[in-house]
């Protein structure tokens, strides 16, 4: 596995592989867990070559949020990629990315304006900047991205479409603990009472689909209601728990009929302790 800290050096290697074949890139932020491997092995399947990086990217951090602590385990997610036969690990510094002279913020509009873009002010342009930079480093044909952060996905998948960038965005599936919590990072952030508390999270969602698809008539208050109360009751302080169509991420209005809806999910993020963990499902498919 080549480990290249160069975006110039990434980008000419990615140039030269291009010619004879296709690339596939994941992006992450590091402390893999299987969430992120099952991305890996995803991207082993679309393309000979699989780029991946490590960067935990600032401008998508807001004041009094948790750039500094975030968990940060490099040898670790190194072996795991070396493991798994990555062809290219780039890990690139702040500088190597957004240098003093760096001036220029991508922004996605609409996709971004609800859910957690009403709660972290700035995020989303952070991202879309950081992806738009990696994109053009690496080269990639694809670029995969799961479905836990889901408004993230959208967002990507209309900057790609509006910047007519040729590369194909690949969504997969929220990855779980064997309880239902989606993976992620922070997890590892949880009390042990709190981590058992959070298992109230994947049983509330299920609550509202099982809800929602047994009375389509419901408004969406009366669905919402009993999975709110029932994680307040453990002491979740929520951001939102809301359902919106998988299109325009536009929260319903609480006395919108659930079977008036198209492509219904439903979306949830809030702070369990000083953790902020967030959640979505389809309210039209099957829960696992």
């Amino acid at each position: 596995m080549l480990t290249l800290q160069s975006p110039e050096v990434v980008q000419e290697t990615a140039l030269r592989w291009k010619r004879e074949t296709k690339i596939a890139f994941v992006p992450t932020m590091g402390c893999l867990h299987e969430g992120h491997l099952r991305l890996i092995r995803r991207a082993k399947e679309l393309a000979p070559k699989v780029i991946v990086s490590i960067f935990v990217n600032p401008l998508q951090f807001g004041k009094g949020e948790d750039f500094e602590k975030y968990p940060r385990t490099l040898e670790l997610d190194s072996e795991s990629l070396e493991g798994l036969d990555v062809d290219l690990l780039f890990l690139p510094t702040r500088e190597d990315l957004f240098p003093q002279s760096f001036s220029t913020a991508i922004h996605v509009d609409g996709l971004t304006t609800a859910l957690c873009g009403e709660f972290r002010p700035g995020h989303f342009d952070g991202v879309a900047t950081v992806c738009l930079k990696l994109f053009q480093i690496t080269q990639a044909d694809f670029a995969i991205f799961g479905e836990k952060d889901f408004q993230q996905l959208r967002m990507i998948q209309r900057l790609t479409a509006d910047m007519n960038l040729p590369l194909t965005i690949v969504s997969h599936a929220t990855v779980r603990e064997e309880d239902g919590l989606a993976l992620s990072s922070r997890n590892r952030y949880l009390t042990p009472e709190e981590r058992a508390h959070a298992t109230r999270l994947p049983e509330s969602l299920k609550q509202v689909r099982a809800t929602f698809q047994s009375h389509p008539e419901f408004p969406v208050e009366d669905i919402l209601a009993p999975a709110r109360e029932k994680l307040e009751g453990v002491g979740f302080k929520l951001d939102y728990l809301t359902i919106a169509s998988a299109r325009d991420l536009i929260p319903a209005s609480g006395s919108t009929l659930a079977h008036t809806i198209s492509e219904p999910r439903v979306f949830f993020a809030g702070r369990l302790g000083a953790t902020r963990l967030i959640d979505n499902w389809s309210l039209a498919e099957e829960m696992t």
